[in-house]
């Protein structure tokens, strides 16, 4: 592949606000998973392997089970995941995708009902916030490190 900027780099100030953002999402009461989990199903949508590779790794050690990560491709006709877990991945998918049909009333509705209004606040950030950092590492060709 060819070499393209490093935006942390070339603007540093920037990431460094994208990173305020992670820092606050840090302090939210999403729980670690379900925030791993936002982050693999954008990561899958937008096709962003650095991403995918980086939380896939986080979720392995928070002890996701690595069949519910496989799974993920297709929530929606898996058991494995539990009735908030699918209004989240519903809402992530939408908001991923969100030029094709916006977030649906009935997905936003669901997700109010299921996590209250905090909560749902705090997930749409945690969405909004890793489709940023997919078109960063995506647009600019970033690798993940191999060991």
């Amino acid at each position: 592949m060819s070499h393209r900027i490093q935006l942390a780099t070339q603007i540093p100030v920037a990431i460094q606000a994208m990173r305020g953002l992670e820092t606050y999402l840090g302090t939210t009461e999403i729980p670690p998973a379900l925030k791993e989990l936002i982050k693999m199903r954008a990561s899958m949508i937008n096709g962003c392997a650095y991403c995918i590779e980086m939380h896939g790794a986080v979720a392995l050690k928070q002890q996701e089970s690595p069949q519910r990560l496989l799974a993920l491709a297709a929530w929606r006709e898996s058991p494995l995941f539990d009735e908030r877990e699918r209004a989240v991945l519903a809402l992530t998918d939408e908001v991923t995708l969100i030029a094709e049909q916006g977030l649906s009333e009935e997905s936003y509705q669901r997700g109010l009902i299921l996590l209250g209004e905090t909560l749902l606040a705090q997930c749409l950030m945690q969405i909004i916030t890793i489709n940023a950092w997919n078109r960063v590492a995506v647009a600019t060709r970033m690798e993940h490190a191999h060991d």
